[in-house]
């Protein structure tokens, strides 16, 4: 008898190992899928916080070429207003010239006259004349009835 309770009693011991062998696998199928389910999960988040990622590249390429636009459109004004500029420059530069050249000439004038009514107070050189000198030489010159009644004079008239 005692062999048939040494196999009574391993018959037990087989059968509580395959039922240990059977809950262990359980619990590690279980482990296994949720592995696999967490796996799943932080795979869908990493997808869309890329998604979001290229999305927020996108929104701000698109910002950039918008800015991009408006820059060029203000230099083409700037460019334009430079272009403007430039010429009204070019005319104020000659028309500068063109009065200087008319001081000159009547500075030169008042200069001779001045030096042929008296010499004695006349400058040794024409451009050294101020414009006080001038002016003041030419009120003599003209007269003071001239200046004191106002009226227009032309002194473009030499020319």
């Amino acid at each position: 008898m005692s062999s048939g309770t040494s196999s009574g009693s391993s018959q037990g011991t087989q059968s509580s190992r395959s039922e240990d062998d059977l809950d262990l696998q359980a619990q590690m199928e279980r482990r296994r899928k949720r592995r696999k389910e967490s796996n799943r999960e932080s795979a869908r988040r990493s997808r869309l916080r890329k998604q979001q990622h290229l999305d927020d590249l996108t929104s701000q390429v698109n910002q950039l070429k918008d800015q991009n636009k408006q820059l060029s459109m203000a230099l083409s004004i700037t460019s334009q207003n430079l272009v403007a500029v430039q010429a009204q420059n070019s005319v104020l530069q000659t028309q500068k010239m063109e009065l200087d050249s008319r001081l000159g000439a009547l500075t030169e004038i008042l200069w001779y006259i001045n030096s042929s009514t008296s010499p004695s107070t006349a400058p040794a050189d024409p451009a050294m004349v101020n414009s006080f000198t001038t002016w003041s030489s030419a009120s003599d010159i003209l007269g003071a009835n001239a200046w004191n009644q106002q009226q227009p004079i032309d002194l473009y008239q030499c020319f």
